[in-house]
C-alpha cells in the first residue's frame, strides 16, 4: 500500500524529468515530505487537446464520476493491479484515464518491539519514480468539479516485502501515457 508520500522536487525539475514542453503552463502546489491521502499532488497525464503531456494538480483518493459522495476517496487512494481493469470504482478510469504520479519517495512503517519505525523508499540514487496511476473527474451535487487519482499497487520487491505485502507499481518516467 502506499499511504503515505514525499514529493518535494519543484515544478521545472518535474516538467524535465517528465519531458514536458518547457512552455506549457504548470501548477502551483506545495512541496511537502508527508504528503497524505486527500492532499493535492500534480499528476503527469495526457492531454488530447494538445497532444501533450500536461501537470495537472489533483486529489489523492480517486472519486469515481459516478459516485454519490467525496467520502468514497479515502477507500481509494490506492488500486490493487489485480483488479484495476474489472474493480467498478476503477474500471473506467483504467480504459481511458491512466497517468503518472511522480513522487520523491513513499513511507512504509516496520512494526518494533516499541512500536513503529517508518522507512523512506526511493530510488537508489535519489530522484523522481513515477507511478501509475488513473485519475477522474467528479462533479459534486453542488456542481464542484474536482479531479482526483489513485495509485496502483501490486505485490512487492524484495526488499519492500519485508515492510508491507503491498508497493506502488513504478513506470519508466518516459512511459507512454494513454490518451484520454
Amino acid at each position: 500500500m502506499c499511504g503515505r508520500a514525499r514529493l518535494s522536487s519543484d515544478v521545472s525539475e518535474i516538467k524535465l524529468v517528465f519531458s514536458m514542453p518547457p512552455e506549457r503552463p504548470a501548477p502551483d502546489f506545495a512541496s511537502s515530505w508527508n504528503v497524505v491521502p486527500t492532499d493535492p499532488l500534480p499528476v503527469v497525464r495526457y492531454d488530447a487537446k494538445v497532444h501533450q503531456r500536461s501537470l495537472d494538480v489533483m486529489r489523492w483518493g480517486l472519486i469515481p464520476y459516478w459516485a454519490k459522495d467525496i467520502k468514497i476517496g479515502f477507500s481509494t487512494i490506492n488500486a490493487r493491479a489485480e483488479e484495476i481493469d474489472t474493480k467498478p470504482a476503477f474500471r473506467e478510469a483504467f480504459r481511458q484515464r491512466r497517468c503518472l504520479v511522480p513522487l520523491d519517495s513513499f513511507y512504509e512503517w516496520a512494526k518494533t518491539p516499541t512500536g513503529k519505525q517508518p522507512y523512506a523508499i526511493g530510488l537508489k540514487g535519489g530522484g523522481l519514480m513515477a507511478m501509475a496511476g488513473l485519475w477522474e473527474t467528479w462533479r459534486s451535487p453542488e456542481g464542484e468539479r474536482i479531479r482526483s487519482f489513485t495509485i496502483a499497487t501490486t505485490t512487492p520487491n524484495e526488499l519492500c516485502a519485508k515492510l508491507h505485502n503491498r508497493m506502488p507499481v513504478g513506470l519508466p518516467r518516459s512511459r507512454p501515457i494513454r490518451r484520454s
